[in-house]
């Protein structure tokens, strides 16, 4: 006769894996809703008197952008900063299927108007009277994780 423990150990190791693999993810525990659309990004930025953050990135080609990504926007840090301000996401992929047609061209026109020289990844900080404020382009890895902090902290 087997006893009981031995019957519930792979019961116990599904009933746990869950668990596990929550306290695992890298989660901020502060979520900041990042708009897509240039236009409602811009009403709310009117309706709460806040600056619109603009994040040019490229995600599927720009290395750069990717680090930038995981070691500050994705960061306790910045969730804090980032309620100063209207998030907008500006990809311009190299797969055009990652995003629809008529985000593809919003975002063309955001470049040709914010980020002329296509320096990737950058962070502009317009007005909602659609006045650029300031920005801040590159990034050359973990020093430059508060060159960005400071950049914002400035800003808000």
């Amino acid at each position: 006769m087997i006893p009981t423990y031995y019957k519930m150990k792979p019961y116990l190791f599904f009933i746990l894996l869950p668990i596990f693999l929550t306290a695992q993810t890298n989660n901020t525990s502060l979520e900041q809703k990042w708009f897509t659309n240039y236009e409602e990004a811009l009403d709310a930025a009117k309706k709460t008197n806040k600056d619109i953050l603009m994040y040019f990135t490229g995600s599927d080609w720009c290395a750069p952008c990717r680090v930038l990504k995981k070691n500050v926007l994705d960061t306790d840090d910045f969730a804090e900063v980032a309620t100063c301000y209207v998030l907008l996401y500006v990809d311009i992929p190299r797969k055009k299927d990652r995003i629809s047609p008529e985000e593809m061209e919003q975002n063309m026109e955001l470049l040709s108007h914010y980020n002329k020289k296509g320096i990737f990844p950058l962070m502009s900080l317009v007005a909602a009277d659609k006045q650029e404020k300031a920005s801040i382009s590159g990034y050359g890895g973990k020093p430059d994780v508060e060159r960005y902090m400071q950049f914002l902290r400035k800003h808000r």
